[in-house]
């Protein structure tokens, strides 16, 4: 089996067509016809089934694709990590965050990172907590800001930050809206706009009711923090919403503090539990580390 019969079997895999993939490989169709054939026949089992000049993966074949595509990111990881050992303040880091958490917090400590290290560069992938700990399984991205952050996963390694308060984000009108703070039972006839269910935010609002003795009705579930706010504007509903994400509310709306329960969610970040960091992605690792020290001590 040779590396350019599995670039080729991902690129067919992907284009569902020998000629397109011989295109964007820069070689001839035959030559990826043959190849994969040879594949195929070293494997003893169909990648592919013919329909006219478009091809299907074979149920063999998804399978098969799963793991050629983590063998590739690895071997690609292993370029990039002896190269980085040569130059360990070079290198391009896949840092991924969950979408919920603040992008002003984010780019605040990565620009302070570039101004450390201006020649490492980023590719940045958003998404849910589950999104982001398949892109890492796959090897796809190596580090990632989690929010809560899984302490006992079985392929990624959390270390947690700090912890980040949920607040109720109210209509400027709402009767609650001028209190110092609040007890969550006091929204206990509200309708909720909220993350949908499977997401940890989810989970959080619904252990935190759970507390207070109340079931809560939804109005809306979703999982854009934007959406929600204008939904509470509209007069939807109330939500309960990460405090960093609410630092520039419009007049429309306020935050206000839940004394009880506290509810509050871990930020950090995972990595692979069974793969080294490379070094600028170590580098990385540790400025974060310092980062969020530094802002605790100061109580920040």
């Amino acid at each position: 089996m040779e590396m350019r019969q599995i670039l080729y079997f991902i690129e067919v895999a992907k284009t569902e067509h020998v000629t397109e993939a011989a295109t964007r490989l820069h070689v001839a169709q035959s030559a990826v016809s043959r190849q994969i054939g040879l594949l195929e026949a070293e494997l003893g089992v169909p990648l592919f089934n013919r329909e006219g000049r478009n091809v299907k993966l074979t149920n063999i074949g998804r399978l098969f694709l799963d793991h050629a595509e983590r063998a590739v990111a690895e071997i690609e990881h292993a370029k990039q990590k002896i190269r980085e050992h040569l130059n360990p303040d070079q290198g391009v880091i896949r840092l991924g965050f969950v979408a919920s958490l603040s992008v002003q917090t984010l780019s605040l400590v990565l620009a302070q990172f570039r101004e450390e290290h201006p020649n490492i560069t980023f590719q940045l992938h958003q998404g849910s907590l589950n999104y982001l700990i398949d892109l890492i399984e796959r090897g796809g991205s190596e580090i990632a800001f989690a929010a809560p952050v899984p302490m006992e996963h079985p392929t990624v390694k959390g270390d947690i930050f700090y912890r980040e308060h949920l607040m109720a984000v109210l209509p400027a009108h709402h009767e609650a809206a001028h209190q110092h703070q609040i007890r969550l039972d006091q929204l206990r006839d509200e309708t909720f706009v909220s993350y949908r269910p499977g997401l940890p935010l989810y989970d959080i609002v619904q252990e935190a009711c759970t507390q207070a003795g109340m079931t809560p009705k939804f109005a809306f579930e979703g999982e854009d923090i934007d959406t929600i706010k204008s939904l509470v504007i509209a007069g939807f509903g109330v939500a309960l919403l990460p405090e960093q994400a609410l630092t520039d509310l419009p007049p429309e709306l306020v935050k206000v503090k839940i004394s009880d329960p506290e509810i509050y969610r871990s930020v950090g970040v995972i990595t692979p539990r069974h793969r080294a960091l490379a070094p600028s992605e170590a580098l990385l690792h540790q400025f974060l580390r310092d980062f969020y020290n530094r802002l605790s001590r100061f109580g920040l």
